[in-house]
């Protein structure tokens, strides 16, 4: 990634938070159950609250989040990767793409970071890769419960 301005990693950030949303409408629009649906559309609306967020920064409103470390279950670090996700996808396999899509919003963030030299902006993106790790934990903990808790 070679960028030449600050406003150049702010639209790449932004365009990729609009990739986000819609990646958890798609989630949402092929999962079978009612409450699954609202998972993935209460995460499409926060990745909109990412992409108004860098509006904000582009517009000079810079507010500086927190970075504070958030834990790592690392339980999709060691998951298969989700081919193609067709109409019927069932929960285990909808967490499990949701988990990877976090932690690459969370490595994309932090790549981001290494190429900013202006402080406010490093701060910010400190502050939405922190909260795609903090995605990503809830999705862990859901697979963890759901999935390799021994009843």
């Amino acid at each position: 990634m070679n960028f030449n301005s600050a406003n150049e990693i702010l639209d790449f950030a932004i365009k990729k938070e609009e990739e986000a949303h819609d990646f958890y409408m798609g989630l949402a629009e092929k999962v079978k159950t009612p409450g699954m649906k609202q998972v993935f559309k209460d995460f499409a609306l926060q990745e909109k609250g990412h992409k108004e967020k860098l509006l904000q920064v582009k517009a000079g409103q810079i507010g500086l989040p927190s970075d504070t470390k958030v834990k790592d279950l690392k339980i999709g670090d060691h998951l298969e990767d989700i081919g193609e996700v067709g109409p019927n996808i069932d929960y285990q396999t909808a967490l499990i793409i949701a988990m990877k899509s976090e932690k690459n919003a969370f490595r994309l963030y932090s790549d981001l970071v290494a190429a900013v030299t202006e402080p406010n902006l490093k701060a910010v993106l400190i502050g939405l890769a922190n909260e795609e790790a903090i995605h990503k934990l809830r999705f862990e903990i859901e697979y963890d419960d759901r999935f390799l808790t021994e009843n």
